[in-house]
C-alpha cells in the first residue's frame, strides 16, 4: 500500500488538468470532480496512517532521474509518521474546504477555474509532504507558492486582490532565495540532494558545524516567508483579499503549515546546530507575541484571524526551536482543525452579512447558531481551554518552554492570554449583544448544509483531535511523531493549571469589555491612544518597508528607465548621425574612389588608342623604313 502513495497527489492532480481541457464551461461536474479527487486522496490516505500506525518505520521508494559521472539525483515518495499525519491533515482540511466551497462560491463567474487552482494547490501541498529530498520538495514548494497567488488573487479585477497576490508571491520569493542557497550549501557538502542521507551524515559528523548552521538558518528563511514570521510576515492579513474558503485552506494545514513542517523534516540538521535552533525559537517567540498584539485590535473578522494565525505559527516555531518536534507537529495538527473551523465559521458570517467589519455585525447568534456555537469551539480550543484540543497542544509547547528556559514560557503566557482576549472579543461583538446594522442584520441567515456540515465535522475534530496528545497515554502522540526516542515534556498540572488560569482571564476581560461593557472599550482606547494607534497600525511595518525598501527600489527602476531612454534617444540619433556620415562617406568614395579609378583608365586607354592610331599611317614607305631601322638596332644588339 505504501508503494502506491504516490496516487494521493496524482489525484487533484489529473482533476485540475480534467477541469482545464474538459470540464471548465460546466461548473458543477468542474466541482464534483474536484471533490471527488480529494476525497479520492483522502481515502487513500487512511491506510498509510494505520500502515505507518501498525510499523512506525521509515519507508522510502525512490527511482533515479538524473544519473552523472559522481553525482545522482533520485525521485521519489518518503513515509514515516510525521508524513502519515500531514497527510491526514492536508485531505482532512482540503476536502472540507472543497465541499464548503461549492455553496460559498455558488455563481461566481469563475467557478471551475476556483475548484482548478484548488485541486492544484492540493497536489501541490501533498506533493511536497511526501517528498523525499531537498531537490523535489524545493519544486513543490515553489507551486505552493503559485498557487496560493492564483488563489489570493482569484479576484483579480479587485486592485487590492491583484495587490496582494503580488505581496504574497514576491515576500514568500524572498525567502525561498535563502532556501535555494541553503540547499546548495548543504548539498555540495553532502554530495547527495536525499534527506535520508543528508541526515545520516550529519549525525555521523561528516558535515562541520559552521556549514549546518549556516545552511540551517537560510533554509529556515524559506520557513519564514511560507510561514509568515517576522520580519516577513507581511503579507498574510493582506491575503484575506481572496475568497474565504482559500484563506482556511492557506492558513490553516497547506501554505503557512509548509514552513512548520519543513523545520520539523529538517530536525536532524536543526538539532545539530544549537545556534540555528535558537534563532528559530527566538523569532518564534518574537513572531507570536507580535501578531498577537496586533490582533488585539483589529476590527476585520478576518484579519483578526489572520494575526492569529501568524501567533500560533510563531509558537510551533518557538517549539521547534527548541527540539521540540512533538510539541511543534502536534501544535500543527489541531490548529489546522480549529483554524480551519475559524475561517469558515467567518466565511459564513460573511456569506450572511456581506461585510467583514465586526462593527457591522452584532446579536447574530439566534439567526446563525451553528456557525455560531462551532466558532465559539474553536475560540475554546484555539485559547486552550480545557479539554478542548488546543489545550493539549499548548500546554505540550508551554513544557518545552519551561524545560529550556523560563523567558521562552513567560512569552507563551503572555500570548495565550492576548489569544483568550481577542478570540473572545470576536466572539462577543460578532455574535451577541445588539445588532449595529438593522438592515443587513434582518437579511441575516444561518448558511445552507454544505457550508455548515463542515463546520461540524471541524467542530468534532477541535475538541477531541488533541486527545491523541494527552500526556498520560501509553501510545499517544507523543510516541509516534518525535524526535529519536519516544519523549515529551513530562506533564505538570501546576502549568496546565497556569494555562488554564490565563486563558479564563483573558475571556473574562474580554466579557466584562465587549458583553458586560463594565469596562469601557472607547476609554480605554482614548487613555491608551498610542499603544491602540501602533497595534492598529500594525506597528507600521507595511508603511516602514514602504519607504525604506519598495520606493528607493522603485525610485532606482523609475531613474533607470530615464536613464535607459535617454540613453536610447542620445544612441539613435548618434546612430543616425553615424549612418549619415556612413552615406556621406560612401558617396564620396563611390564618387571619387570608385567612379574616378573605372573613368581614370578608360582616359588611359583612350590615350593609348589615340598615340597606337597616329602610327597607322598606311604609307608603304613608312613602314619599310621602321622595317630597316628595326633590323638595324637588332644587328647592333648582337655585335654588340
Amino acid at each position: 500500500m505504501l508503494a502506491s502513495s504516490w496516487l494521493i497527489p496524482l489525484l487533484p492532480l489529473v482533476a485540475f488538468a480534467f477541469i482545464v481541457f474538459f470540464t471548465n464551461k460546466r461548473p458543477k461536474l468542474s466541482s464534483y470532480l474536484s471533490v471527488g479527487a480529494v476525497c479520492g486522496s483522502f481515502v487513500l490516505s487512511v491506510p498509510v496512517l494505520f500502515e505507518v500506525l501498525k510499523n512506525p518505520i521509515t519507508s522510502e521508494f525512490k527511482f533515479t532521474w538524473i544519473d552523472l559521472q559522481g553525482f545522482t539525483i533520485q525521485m521519489g515518495i518518503l513515509i514515516d509518521p510525521l508524513t502519515a499525519v500531514m497527510l491526514m491533515v492536508v485531505t482532512i482540511v482540503s476536502m472540507l474546504v472543497h465541499i464548503y466551497s461549492i455553496g460559498y462560491m455558488a455563481g461566481d463567474p469563475r467557478f471551475s477555474r476556483y475548484f482548478s487552482f484548488l485541486s492544484l494547490f492540493t497536489f501541490a501541498m501533498l506533493g511536497l509532504v511526501l517528498a523525499n529530498n531537498f531537490f523535489e520538495i524545493f519544486i513543490f514548494w515553489e507551486l505552493v507558492g503559485l498557487t496560493s497567488y492564483l488563489l489570493i488573487g482569484f479576484w483579480f479585477e479587485k486592485k487590492v486582490a491583484a495587490d496582494a497576490g503580488k505581496k504574497a508571491f514576491i515576500t514568500t520569493r524572498t525567502g525561498d532565495l535563502g532556501f535555494l542557497v541553503g540547499i546548495f550549501l548543504l548539498v555540495s557538502a553532502a554530495g547527495t540532494f536525499n534527506f535520508n542521507q543528508i541526515f545520516h551524515q550529519i549525525e555521523a559528523g561528516s558535515i562541520s558545524t559552521g556549514i549546518l548552521t549556516v545552511s540551517a538558518i537560510l533554509i529556515f528563511a524559506g520557513a519564514v516567508g511560507k510561514s509568515a514570521q517576522f520580519p516577513l510576515h507581511v503579507w498574510l492579513p493582506d491575503a484575506m483579499e481572496g475568497p474565504t474558503p482559500v484563506s482556511a485552506l492557506i492558513h490553516a494545514a497547506t501554505m503557512v503549515a509548509a514552513g512548520v513542517y519543513l523545520v520539523a523534516r529538517t530536525m536532524t540538521l536543526f538539532a545539530a546546530s544549537s545556534s540555528a535552533g535558537l534563532i528559530v525559537a527566538i523569532i518564534g517567540a518574537f513572531t507570536a507575541f507580535l501578531a498577537a498584539s496586533i490582533g488585539l485590535v483589529q476590527n476585520d473578522i478576518k484579519r483578526v484571524l489572520a494575526y492569529s494565525t501568524i501567533s500560533q505559527l510563531g509558537y510551533m516555531m518557538l517549539a521547534l526551536g527548541l527540539v521540540g518536534l512533538t510539541a511543534g507537529t502536534f501544535h500543527l495538527m489541531t490548529h489546522a482543525f480549529f483554524k480551519a473551523l475559524l475561517f469558515l465559521g467567518a466565511g459564513s458570517v460573511i456569506h450572511a452579512m456581506h461585510t467583514n467589519d465586526i462593527w457591522k455585525m452584532g446579536g447574530l447568534f439566534p439567526k446563525m447558531k451553528i456557525t455560531a456555537i462551532t466558532f465559539i469551539i474553536a475560540s475554546l480550543s484555539i485559547s486552550g481551554i480545557f479539554p478542548f484540543s488546543g489545550f493539549w497542544s499548548k500546554d505540550e509547547i508551554f513544557a518545552v518552554a519551561a524545560e529550556y528556559h523560563p523567558i521562552f514560557l513567560l512569552v507563551a503566557i503572555i500570548v495565550a492570554f492576548m489569544t483568550a482576549f481577542y478570540m473572545f472579543r470576536l466572539c462577543f461583538v460578532t455574535f451577541f449583544g445588539k445588532p449595529r446594522d438593522k438592515h443587513k442584520f434582518d437579511h441575516a441567515h444561518e448558511s445552507p448544509k454544505v457550508m455548515t456540515i463542515p463546520l461540524m465535522i471541524l467542530a468534532f475534530l477541535s475538541i477531541f483531535a488533541g486527545w491523541l496528545g494527552i500526556p498520560w497515554l501509553a501510545k499517544g502522540y507523543s510516541s509516534f511523531v518525535f524526535f529519536h526516542h519516544p519523549h515529551h515534556a513530562e506533564p505538570k498540572i501546576w502549568l496546565m493549571l497556569i494555562s488554564t488560569i490565563v486563558a479564563l482571564s483573558g475571556i473574562g476581560l474580554a466579557y466584562l469589555i465587549y458583553y458586560k461593557g463594565s469596562i469601557s472599550a472607547e476609554k480605554l482606547k482614548e487613555k491608551f491612544s498610542f499603544p491602540y494607534k501602533l497595534l492598529f497600525n500594525k506597528y507600521y511595518f507595511d508603511e516602514l518597508y514602504q519607504a525604506i525598501i519598495i520606493n528607493p527600489i522603485m525610485g532606482f527602476a523609475n531613474f533607470l528607465f530615464k536613464f535607459d531612454l535617454g540613453i536610447i534617444d542620445w544612441l539613435v540619433n548618434a546612430f543616425g548621425n553615424f549612418t549619415l556620415f556612413i552615406s556621406n562617406v560612401k558617396e564620396w568614395f563611390d564618387t571619387n574612389i570608385v567612379d574616378g579609378a573605372v573613368n581614370g583608365i578608360a582616359w588611359i586607354f583612350k590615350k593609348a588608342c589615340t598615340g597606337l592610331r597616329q602610327i597607322q599611317t598606311g604609307y608603304l614607305s613608312n613602314y619599310i623604313l621602321v622595317i630597316f631601322f628595326g633590323i638595324l638596332l637588332i644587328i647592333l644588339f648582337k655585335i654588340a
